[in-house]
């Protein structure tokens, strides 16, 4: 009855309103998925139960690759309460604050290695956490802007990265053209994961936040960097556990390299590379699931067998800290297991085909074709926002998009809608608060979740805003050459004008 009408995206609409009212993530998912059953059931009591639990949250749990991705964040977690109790954190900690002097240097190391981890982007996202969070911390930088700073760092740099898992999703997404061509040639165009970062850099050297980052900033007390308001996402059953004497910075470092090392091998193994693939196809057929979980496994052995050696922990300490690490991730794990089962609903509901008809029918209009990339955008920035997935609304727009265009390569427009495609989507995933890329920057920054969101969305829209103006002229321009600088200069432009509004308010 409510099948592929506007109504298929209120189940996330509701989660999503009631979590920015509430700050309480959990009930509000939870009431989104109650709503999602019941428009399906057709307000039918047993029909609703049996789709929340059997298709929803059971379906969620039961998905290979679902699993494989909580397999992987289980993992990481141990090896993060690892590293702490190494005192590899701590002796990172102690490096960093002899070589990194300023609140500037600090949030440039972070978005650094946020671009240089660009396999994965829950692999970036716990990993720059656990790492940078001392540091951080250590220069007073609130865990809301920290958690922005992992988050825009995160699915905007994988999107530009062409060895990547979300490379090669795009590329599966492509029929009739050569994905892995398409999604090169689309890169230069994809103004939002561009300019994050151009945002990233000019507010910290600035020394500028506006909206609730601003109001974070100020109240961060100065003999500690976290807030009864702030409690870590991922807070762990022993907030201080025992941290060994004789960690030293190869113990936070030798770890994240094989775990690096490790998850390339397991992309490329599930790949293919072994049974005859090129390195570039195997990632292209890549399964980020059992890739990832392959290699953070081999990691986690790799690393226990590293700290028996070098005695900085025994055994028992090593075991102790894997479920210690499991408990960790519990938080994360369930709002994860939420969002799943609320895009269960909203796809069983139509939403998905509810949007693709809706630029189907922007693309039969030639009057309006130049500004199909901007239209693009913003359909994806919602759908992905409504659904909490980048990857779905790659599977919904890309194919659309490549058939209004015949899959021409040749034609400079097609691939400037398909980057504004990957651009919206990733923006939308960006926002949303049920996005589990969103929920991983949470945890890995150890913020509230909630925080995170409120804190971030003013400069998530801020720099959507530049893009959508980016994509109109663009459509006309179409050539990148011209269109990104003009982009970047834009993005700088608009801060500046934003800082001058807003500093002498907050001065």
């Amino acid at each position: 009855m409510f099948e592929g009408t506007f109504l298929s995206l209120l189940p996330p609409i509701i989660a999503i309103v009631l979590a920015l009212i509430t700050k309480e993530v959990y009930s509000s998912l939870f009431i989104g998925i109650l709503c999602g059953g019941l428009l399906y059931s057709g307000f039918s009591f047993s029909g609703t139960v049996t789709h929340v639990l059997n298709d929803g949250i059971i379906a969620s749990l039961a998905d290979a690759y679902n699993v494989g991705i909580l397999i992987f964040l289980v993992v990481l977690g141990s090896m993060v309460m690892l590293m702490d109790r190494a005192g590899g954190s701590a002796a990172f900690g102690r490096w960093a604050a002899s070589h990194i002097k300023t609140k500037f240097g600090a949030m440039m190391a972070t978005m650094v290695l946020g671009i240089l981890i660009f396999i994965d982007d829950y692999f970036n996202c716990l990993t720059v956490g656990s790492v940078m969070r001392p540091v951080t911390d250590k220069h007073k930088i609130p865990r809301s802007k920290l958690a922005y700073l992992i988050d825009a760092t995160a699915a905007p740099i994988c999107i530009i990265a062409p060895v990547s898992s979300w490379a090669a999703a795009v590329s599966g997404f492509v029929e009739g053209a050569n994905g892995l061509e398409l999604f090169v040639r689309a890169i230069p165009y994809n103004f939002y994961a561009f300019l994050s970062i151009v945002m990233i850099i000019t507010i910290s050297k600035m020394n500028f936040d506006y909206g609730p980052m601003a109001l974070s900033d100020r109240s961060e007390p100065k003999e500690d960097n976290i807030t009864e308001k702030n409690i870590p996402l991922a807070g762990t059953a022993n907030p201080n556990p025992p941290v060994s004497a004789k960690g030293k910075v190869i113990h936070l470092v030798f770890p994240i390299i094989v775990l690096i090392i490790c998850s390339v091998i397991g992309l490329v193994y599930s790949g293919g590379i072994f049974e005859g693939a090129s390195f570039i196809q195997a990632f292209s057929d890549a399964d980020a699931s059992v890739g990832l979980s392959i290699g953070s496994l081999i990691a986690l052995i790799i690393t226990i067998i590293f700290y028996l050696a070098t005695k900085v922990l025994n055994f028992n300490e090593c075991m102790s800290s894997i479920p210690e690490g499991f408990k960790s991730m519990v938080p994360a794990i369930l709002i994860l297991t939420f969002a799943w089962s609320l895009k269960a609903m909203t796809d069983s509901l139509g939403a998905r085909e509810y949007v693709a008809g809706i630029v189907a029918g922007f693309a039969d209009k030639p009057a309006i074709m130049s500004l199909l990339p901007a239209i693009v955008f913003i359909i994806g920035a919602l759908l992905a926002f409504s659904t909490g997935t980048s990857w779905g609304t790659f599977g919904v727009l890309i194919p659309i998009v490549v058939n209004v265009f015949g899959g021409n390569l040749s034609n400079e427009l097609m691939i400037i809608a398909i980057s504004a495609c990957m651009a919206g989507a990733v923006c939308g995933d960006h926002c949303s608060p049920i996005s589990d890329t969103t929920i991983m920057a949470s945890a890995g920054a150890e913020c509230d979740h909630i925080e995170h969101v409120s804190t971030q969305l003013p400069y998530a829209l801020t720099v959507a805003g530049v893009s959508v103006v980016c994509y109109i002229f663009s459509g006309f321009i179409r050539n990148w050459i011209v269109c990104l600088p003009l982009s970047i200069a834009i993005m700088v432009g608009a801060l500046v004008v934003l800082k001058l509004v807003l500093g002498k308010k907050q001065a």
